[in-house]
């Protein structure tokens, strides 16, 4: 089996996506039977200032230490649970020390294996304003939408304020579910949840419409390609080809 690395960015995402790996193993493979799992963590909030500013390249450089870190201790791919990090990694810039998994790619990947056609994004701002889902989506043939302004920071403050620090309030709950009762009248079949902490928000049955669980859907993809029944990446960081 194949050793994989966890390029951790956020605290309640990773250990979500960490877990969700070692459980996928014990149901594949047997109890207490999963590939070796390093995780790596640069804790985010002296790169806030970067996030604020738009400064993806430095953000990236901070990036790229975990990934060496992970490739000296033996890891040969990484998967990274949040999704904002994915804007740094794709900038230009010397390919990250081992492959990854892009975890836009692979939610694309299973939206486009349900059959969607039109897909809600949910995450921080920084991934809602950014071409990140569109793009991943469209090469599909699968169309996007992401909430309005006021809704998108509304959204948003709850991640920073609330969900990255553990807390998951019933308003809060029940500020999302609108949300997607909205974007499912503007005719959305799915909603893709791309902030790794809303899944411990908004589970399948909070929510209006069928949910594409990014931090579950990348942590069985990395399980895949751990146990051999996915390719070794060949994404090494920069813009997605």
């Amino acid at each position: 089996m194949r050793h994989c690395g966890i390029l951790a960015h956020s605290t309640e995402g990773a250990a979500l996506c960490f877990l969700e790996f070692c459980q996928e193993g014990v149901r594949r493979l047997g109890s207490h039977v999963y590939p070796d799992l390093t995780l790596d963590y640069i804790a985010f909030g002296p790169m806030m200032p970067a996030w604020e500013a738009g400064d993806h390249d430095s953000i990236r450089a901070t990036l790229s230490v975990s990934a060496d870190r992970l490739a000296r201790a033996g890891a040969e791919f990484f998967i990274c649970p949040d999704n904002t990090a994915h804007l740094a990694l794709e900038r230009p810039g010397p390919d990250l020390a081992l492959p990854g998994l892009h975890i836009a790619e692979v939610v694309a990947e299973q939206a486009a294996r349900d059959g969607r056609t039109r897909v809600g994004v949910l995450g921080t701002r920084y991934t809602m304003d950014s071409m990140l889902y569109p793009r991943a989506l469209a090469a599909r043939g699968i169309a996007s939408e992401v909430p309005g302004e006021a809704d998108r920071q509304l959204l948003n403050k709850i991640i920073f304020d609330e969900l990255v620090n553990g807390v998951f309030a019933e308003r809060s709950r029940r500020e999302y579910a609108r949300v997607i009762a909205d974007l499912a009248e503007r005719g959305c079949d799915a909603v893709a949840l791309v902030c790794t902490e809303i899944p411990l928000l908004v589970t399948p049955a909070d929510s209006p419409l069928p949910i594409l669980d990014s931090t579950r859907l990348l942590a069985r993809a990395g399980l895949a390609v751990g146990v051999g029944d996915r390719p070794l990446p060949a994404w090494r960081g920069g813009p997605v080809q």
